[in-house]
């Protein structure tokens, strides 16, 4: 009798971490689970989650492991890598004890329309993970359910994989695994990513819809946070659409929406289920705080550069996370217009839209609260979002000029003509925010024979570094659109407005103009013209700023302190490096040739954005170094999309402006 429980034990002790891991799978629990295990694809009525079985990988093995991200569950970087069934567990190939794989019910309005039911496609729930003993407070502030919730995406297929296949490739698993990674140590609120494991499997995809498809590696990224729950989330309760006719799988279900909002603010809004008794008083609290995060998050977007491209309320998180990382990208030359999805042809998603159209998915989901959310308070809180937002990113962007100690009126001007100047000198939006700190305030460090002028000048030197040439400017300002159909479309404006509003819009005609317009200045301008207007553009901006940093240090004892912090702060505010398309291009082709050392490197690098790490300026390979850990699977195809190789290209260090090439890089 005594041996059972040493025998017990013995196993224990030669289970894996992964196989410790403790599940504690509520959501499961609390929300109705579908009660058909049909296969393929289906409507899923008056239910939340749907039982699922993935689909093993052929040979998985880890691209990259984040040691931050698996270190939320307990688990230790090193030790996953080196468990050999590991790749198995976090691709959803084997099981894990307590896992209970799932996939998640959702809908959403995509590019402005009701799209019915669309649910977890591509991803499967594996289920909740109980927080480790010592884990940070701060992480159990923003996480206080005390459940790390683990997601595949790329697992294979699920009821709500529509016409595709439910996999992921390595181009989209690194991008998300690299975005989801540097987005947390940017300080912006984010799902997390443990790893990404590719294997020997294949699926086809015209990556550019050009009818050129190619054979691409199946891959799985393993996502992780308290709940991936989301504005969608809410709308499978959705009335007929006034405009598509479609409804929501669950229309009519009262009582599973109810249940839902119990569920989420107990579990992640503790403090309102506790301070608010009141049913409708409760629901309230909780659609403001959705509010807030949100609006604290987009501000936090536009003051990195970020886009994320694809804002549909099913990529929208109840709990203000960023989510869902697709065809997003970091803003390289700054402008207002910037569309980093290249499916995005009206520009729905852009980088200037990205404020409004999250207030706009906040009224999308108020709809989907009511009837526990009555619509005129819902409409109330709506309408704090604007000024919560403004004030939010003025607080950012203040931080980022180093403007510390004063909040004045004239500061919102301020900003506004840098982020002009940038755009009419076209310079880089990161290391323009960067260079900032590497101006002096008045009275630091000059010379008896410096002149303002002088001092003007050598910072309007340094900032010119970062503008564009004219070429740059050319082709930045070429229009999209063919000369004859942008014509055609004028035309037909004036003509026929009921077929012009079918298939375009006026805003997309006056972009595609004010391109025109521009070209055509920069048509009859020379390169030195050109640095000859930036130069004044920023000189004049410059002693605007320092006179506006002179009022810092009025009434400040200490002016040296008050300098330090200023750098000190706005160096940890403002990226030395970012995330830009080229970096994770070169990574994508050096994983697709068999070289997983660069995604690597590259999280090592985006570990610390706003530092310099000696070492790590450069891609591995500059300079003849090691290609790194290569891929053990079968031998690599040199493929067409991957044939013009990273190491062929002329190096450029992590914190540079994009090269030449990088503006070939096309994300849908």
């Amino acid at each position: 009798k005594l041996l059972l429980p040493q025998k017990a034990s013995s196993l224990t002790l030669f289970r894996s971490a992964l196989e410790r891991l403790d599940f504690d799978n509520v959501a499961l629990k609390k929300l109705p689970l579908d009660s058909s295990d049909e296969p393929g694809v289906r409507q899923v009525k008056g239910a939340c989650f749907s039982r699922v079985k993935p689909t093993p990988l052929t040979k998985p093995r880890f691209v990259a492991v984040s040691h931050e991200a698996l270190a939320l569950l307990g688990l230790d970087g090193e030790e996953v890598q080196n468990d050999p069934l590991g790749p198995e567990y976090l691709s959803g190939s084997r099981v894990m004890p307590g896992s209970e794989p799932a996939a998640h019910c959702y809908c959403g309005h995509q590019f402005g329309q009701f799209a019915g039911q669309l649910g977890d496609g591509a991803a499967c729930y594996l289920g909740e993970v109980k927080v480790p003993p010592g884990q940070d407070p701060v992480l159990l502030r923003e996480n206080p359910s005390g459940r790390w919730e683990i997601q595949v995406k790329g697992a294979g297929l699920t009821p709500f994989s529509r016409q595709a296949d439910g996999r992921k490739v390595l181009r989209s698993s690194i991008r998300e695994f690299l975005c989801s990674e540097v987005m947390f140590f940017l300080g912006v609120p984010t799902t997390r990513a443990g790893s990404v494991v590719t294997s020997d499997s294949r699926v086809v995809r015209d990556v550019y819809y050009s009818g050129n498809p190619l054979n691409e590696r199946c891959s799985v990224v393993l996502r992780i946070a308290p709940t991936f729950l989301r504005f969608g989330s809410f709308e499978i309760f959705k009335q007929p659409d006034e405009f598509t006719g479609r409804r929501g799988p669950s229309c009519g279900r009262d009582d599973i929406r109810g249940q839902m909002m119990d569920y989420v603010i107990e579990m992640f809004y503790p403090e309102i289920q506790q301070n608010h008794p009141d049913r409708v008083e409760r629901n309230v609290a909780f659609f403001r705080e959705v509010m807030v995060r949100t609006a604290r998050l987009v501000a936090q977007w536009q003051c990195v550069g970020f886009c994320h491209g694809v804002l549909n309320t099913d990529n929208m998180s109840i709990l203000g996370l960023t989510l869902d990382y697709g065809p997003y990208g970091f803003m390289d030359r700054f402008d207002p217009d910037f569309i980093c999805n290249a499916s995005d042809n009206s520009g729905r998603y852009s980088y200037k839209a990205q404020p409004a159209i999250c207030r706009w998915n906040l009224v999308k989901l108020a709809e989907a609260l009511d009837p526990e959310l009555p619509p005129d308070r819902a409409e109330a809180v709506v309408d704090e979002y604007l000024d919560l937002y403004n004030g939010f990113y003025l607080d950012n962007m203040r931080k980022k000029l180093g403007l510390l100690t004063k909040n004045e009126p004239e500061d919102e001007m301020l900003i506004t003509e840098l982020l002009q100047t940038m755009h009419d000198t076209g310079a880089d939006f990161t290391n323009t925010f960067r260079s900032l700190s590497q101006i002096s305030c008045p009275g630091e460090g000059e010379t008896e024979t410096e002149t303002e002028e002088d001092i003007v000048k050598k910072a309007s030197d340094l900032l010119l570094e970062q503008c564009a040439s004219l070429e740059e400017l050319k082709a930045a300002n070429k229009p999209s659109m063919d000369p004859r159909e942008l014509a055609m479309l004028l035309s037909m404006a004036q003509s026929n407005p009921a077929l012009f509003q079918m298939i375009s819009d006026r805003a997309t005609i006056a972009r595609q103009l004010d391109r025109l317009g521009k070209l055509k200045d920069l048509m009859e301008t020379s390169q030195e013209e050109l640095k000859t207007k930036q130069a004044e553009d920023w000189s004049r901006w410059i002693a605007r700023y320092r006179k506006r940093l002179a009022r810092e240090l009025e009434g400040q004892s200490d002016a040296a302190a008050v300098r330090e912090e200023r750098v000190r702060v706005m160096d940890s505010t403002n990226p030395r490096v970012i995330l830009r398309n080229y970096i994770a291009q070169n990574a994508i082709e050096a994983a697709e040739n068999g070289d997983f050392s660069e995604v690597q490197r590259v999280l090592q690098v985006l570990e610390k954005p706003f530092s310099s790490q000696p070492g790590l300026e450069f891609p591995a390979w500059v300079g003849g170094g090691e290609q790194g850990e290569r891929d053990e699977g079968e031998e690599h195809q040199q493929e067409a999309a991957s044939a013009s190789t990273s190491a062929a290209r002329a190096p450029v260090p992590y914190h540079s402006k994009p090269p030449a090439w990088a503006n070939e890089i096309c994300v849908t």
